[in-house]
């Protein structure tokens, strides 16, 4: 059995710190079910610390979030499916609205109903993913009684290089983010992404949108940490043996013992989201490993679907029973993201509903 131990107070700080830097609203971007750390308690915890804007991806994720953040904007990302356009009136949801088509139905809606309906314009500057493009915008400028019956919170885009500061990239994005807002009706602004709160003055941003440093992975590559650990994963050692020189551990055999070696079973594996591709690396520093009582076991041998092998030779502390950490303050989810050739917040994303998941501090 796999733990997963969230720290609702180091996510609370982390809010809190972004706000500080930031200097204007921060939001809670709690999709994909708060990163694996639970959007209910992590979405309450932030409304406690005073947050009022949330941002997930889907309705399906507002509608489970919405009684824990009682009358918050709660922004969905993914746009606006007609079809759904009155369950987000009747839940007080705000689409993203990110084409023509998705403006007229809301539009539309809004008429139907006759009052104004709450949304963000999503205008594309780089990511060419969603967000309007560089011909509709033209022509919602042209027209914009289009937006008649919207009232439009903000106007946001999204950053594709944010934490690479030096990028020149940032900067063109920027502008073309300055021009694209001259060209809209006046509108209040969200640009700043995780990354985005650490690159000072370069973008006005009126409300942040963090989501991956709440939950602790680092947003300044190369530097310094600035967020605190938000969680810790950790698993039972299930058995204990003896392997002689020459004797492989798992699938394959892609491991081999070149000493007389002392191999933990670990409960954890690919199905908790403990990558497979970290299996096979080169022993050594910066090699996979877990952490029992300030020291590292190596991984030895392929990660299966719910098991993984670590090397306790050297470390006779390590029983049956023993608990040891996967990712968490030893393990940071970033250090992670190295060994499975990822990052870390898919890391984070990739951790499993079977996890017995705790809130305590770390």
């Amino acid at each position: 059995m796999t733990t997963l131990t969230v720290d609702l107070d180091a996510i609370a700080a982390n809010f809190r710190s972004l706000a500080a830097r930031h200097r204007a609203p921060v939001a809670g971007v709690v999709k994909a079910d708060a990163y694996g750390m639970g959007a209910p308690a992590v979405g309450a915890r932030l409304f406690s610390e005073g947050a009022r804007h949330f941002f997930v991806a889907y309705a399906e994720e507002a509608l489970a979030l919405r009684p824990h953040v009682p009358g918050a904007m709660l922004a969905v990302l993914n746009g606006l499916d007609p079809a759904m356009a009155g369950l987000f009136v009747a839940h007080g949801l705000a689409p993203v609205l990110g084409t023509l088509g998705e403006i007229a139905c809301w539009s539309a809606q809004a008429r139907c109903i006759g009052r104004a309906l709450p949304a963000l314009v999503h205008v594309d500057t780089a990511m060419n993913r969603l967000g309007l493009s560089g011909r509709e915008l033209g022509r919602l400028a042209a027209e914009p009684q289009r937006l008649d019956g919207i009232d439009v919170l903000f106007v946001m885009t999204h950053l594709a290089d944010a934490e690479d500061a030096a990028n020149p990239r940032n900067a063109a994005q920027a502008a073309r983010f300055e021009a694209a807002c001259a060209a809209l009706p006046p509108a209040r602004r969200s640009v700043a992404n995780s990354s985005g709160v650490f690159l000072g003055g370069l973008v006005r941003s009126d409300l942040a949108r963090p989501g991956a440093a709440l939950y602790g992975i680092n947003p300044t590559p190369g530097q310094t940490n600035p967020m605190r650990p938000v969680m810790r994963l950790t698993a039972r050692v299930l058995q204990l043996r003896e392997v002689m020189p020459g004797e492989t551990v798992g699938y394959n055999g892609i491991w081999a013992a070149p000493r007389p070696t002392r191999v933990a079973t670990v409960s954890v594996g690919y199905a908790d989201g403990y990558h497979r591709a970290m299996s096979g690396r080169p022993p050594g520093a910066g090699a996979p490993a877990a952490a029992f009582d300030g020291a590292r076991l190596p991984l030895i041998g392929r990660i299966s679907m719910d098991l993984a092998t670590f090397d306790a030779t050297d470390h006779p502390g390590v029983d049956q029973g023993s608990e040891v950490e996967l990712i968490g303050p030893a393990i940071p989810p970033d250090e992670v993201a190295l060994w499975a050739g990822t990052n870390g917040y898919e890391v984070l994303t990739s951790l499993r509903p079977r996890h017995g998941r705790i809130y305590a501090a770390l």
